[in-house]
């Protein structure tokens, strides 16, 4: 199923939203013109790779918590098909959750929920020598928002059986968890596979941790407001 668009509507415009997409695709498109050794240095200095975080945490203690590719990872995208969904789901999604947490806080969920989704993936395969890149982890924690923040929200989708294609308005929770369902059972099965590409439990980490800050935020403010 692919998204197209949801019925919650933001009562102010998503700048961070916005500039976080514009971001990502400016990066992209530089890299897609980039000498090749140009992207080998860009891949070496800022995709996470497990295996060297992990080393460099074994080396340097605590240290290792500031390994710089735990954020920078969040904005490499490989290839056109997996910046432009990222895309497309950051700003479906990514709208309201930044309504709801305010421009600050919203980068700040946003980020977290990256760098959770890439320490998932380090646990799962803390061996790996496959760069790890992409903003799959933060999307995720933003569906997991959004799912116990709207969860009587729709969203339109296209989606095709065989070869007929529909357009459907789909209540936003069964979308999410139809979503995550496919996450855990890729995942699952993918553990112990060599070279596998698809960080599976970057999603299934920032989707989870995307819940549990969203719960614990409007925990936060029922107590301020009460």
């Amino acid at each position: 199923m692919i998204p197209l668009r949801d019925s919650t509507r933001s009562r102010h415009f998503p700048f961070v939203t916005v500039a976080l997409i514009i971001l990502n695709l400016y990066i992209f498109f530089r890299q897609s013109f980039s000498s090749p050794a140009e992207l080998s240095v860009l891949i070496s200095n800022y995709a996470l790779v497990p295996a060297k975080l992990v080393a460099d945490f074994k080396a340097y203690s605590f240290a290792g918590l500031l390994h710089v590719p735990l954020v920078t990872a969040v904005f490499l995208h490989g290839s056109w098909f997996h910046v432009i969904f990222n895309m497309l789901y950051l700003w479906i999604f990514g709208d309201n959750i930044e309504d709801k947490l305010g421009p600050v806080r919203f980068l700040i969920f946003y980020l977290l929920c990256g760098i959770a989704g890439n320490v998932a993936h380090i646990f799962i395969d803390p061996t790996s020598v496959i760069p790890l890149v992409g903003a799959s982890g933060a999307i995720a924690g933003l569906l997991g928002a959004y799912v116990i923040t709207f969860p009587r929200a729709c969203v339109t989708s296209f989606f095709f059986v065989f070869f007929f294609f529909f357009i459907r308005d789909i209540p936003a929770v069964y979308f999410i968890l139809f979503w995550f369902a496919l996450q855990v059972i890729n995942g699952i099965a993918s553990i112990g596979i060599m070279g596998n590409t698809t960080a599976w439990w970057a999603h299934i980490g920032g989707f989870l941790f995307g819940i549990l800050l969203m719960l614990l935020l409007r925990k936060k403010e029922k107590r301020f407001f009460t």
